[in-house]
C-alpha cells in the first residue's frame, strides 16, 4: 500500500503537480525498483512507462558505434525519465542506464499522454522539465569541449550529488570516464588532485564531499548555469 503523503515528497514533479491530476494518476502509480546497470531503454526503442526515481539516478548516454559512450544528461528525483513519451517521437537515440541504485516509481505512457493532453498545468510541468534537460544536455556537450577533465569531472560529481540525499556517492573511475567519454588516467589524476586540496575522499569507489563550497569553485561555469535554469524553471523540485 504506498504511502500517499510520503509519495508525493519523494519526487520534485510530484510535489509540484496540482491536487486535481495528482487523484487522476495516483491509482496508476507503480513501485519500480531500479538496480545499478539496469537498462531502462535502450538507443531507438520506444518507452511504455514515464520514470519518476526517488533516491535512485539514471544517466541519459549517447553510444558511439566504436563502442564508446558519454553521458549527455542525468536524471534523479528532480524529475522523471521518458520525455519522449508527451513530445511525440515514442524513442530517442540515448540508452537510459541506472547510475546509483535506487527506487522509483512510474505511470504507464497511455495515462500519462491522456492527462497530458486534458491538464494544461502538467503538461506545462512536464514542458519546462524538458527545457530544463534540454539545458543540462547543451550545457554538457559545451563543457566536454571547452572545459578541463577536472572541472567536469567537478559539475559531473555536483550534479549527480545534487540528486542524492547525502554527500556520498558510490562510483568507480573507470564507470566516471564512461560517463564523461574519457580516459580512466584522466579521472584517476582529477580525483587525486581534488583529494589533495582536501575537497573530496575517494575511497574503493566512493567519493565523499568534504567541503562542497570549494567543489563548486573548482567546477566550471557549467554547473551553476544548469542549476540556476532548473531552478528557475522548477523551483520546487530539486533542493540541495
Amino acid at each position: 500500500m504506498i504511502d500517499e503523503v510520503k509519495l508525493k515528497d519523494q519526487n520534485g514533479l510530484f510535489r509540484s503537480i496540482s491536487e486535481d491530476t495528482w487523484r487522476k494518476l495516483l491509482p496508476h502509480i507503480e513501485e519500480f525498483d531500479m538496480p545499478l546497470g539496469l537498462v531502462l531503454s535502450d538507443s531507438g526503442c520506444s518507452q511504455s512507462y514515464l520514470y519518476f526515481p526517488t533516491n535512485a539516478i539514471v544517466s541519459l548516454l549517447y553510444n558511439l558505434e566504436n563502442g564508446s559512450s558519454a553521458e549527455i544528461a542525468v536524471v534523479g528525483y528532480e524529475g522523471c525519465f521518458g520525455v519522449s513519451i508527451f513530445l511525440g517521437g515514442q524513442s530517442t537515440l540515448t540508452t537510459a542506464v541506472v547510475q546509483s541504485a535506487g527506487k522509483s516509481y512510474r505511470i504507464k505512457a497511455s495515462v500519462i499522454m491522456e492527462e497530458f493532453n486534458n491538464s494544461s498545468p502538467l503538461r506545462n510541468l512536464l514542458l519546462r522539465y524538458t527545457q530544463a534537460v534540454i539545458t543540462q544536455t547543451t550545457q554538457t556537450a559545451v563543457c566536454n569541449r571547452h572545459h578541463t577533465i577536472d572541472q567536469q569531472f567537478c559539475r559531473w560529481l555536483l550534479l549527480s550529488l545534487d540528486r542524492l540525499d547525502g554527500n556520498e556517492l558510490v562510483m568507480t573511475q573507470e564507470l566516471i570516464a564512461n560517463m564523461l567519454g574519457v580516459r580512466r588516467e584522466g579521472v584517476t589524476e582529477a580525483a587525486h588532485k581534488i583529494q589533495a586540496e582536501g575537497i573530496i575522499k575517494y575511497t574503493r569507489g566512493h567519493i565523499s564531499v568534504l567541503n562542497r563550497p570549494m567543489l563548486e569553485k573548482r567546477a566550471c561555469e557549467c554547473y551553476h548555469v544548469v542549476k540556476d535554469e532548473y531552478d528557475r524553471l522548477l523551483p520546487h523540485t530539486l533542493a540541495i
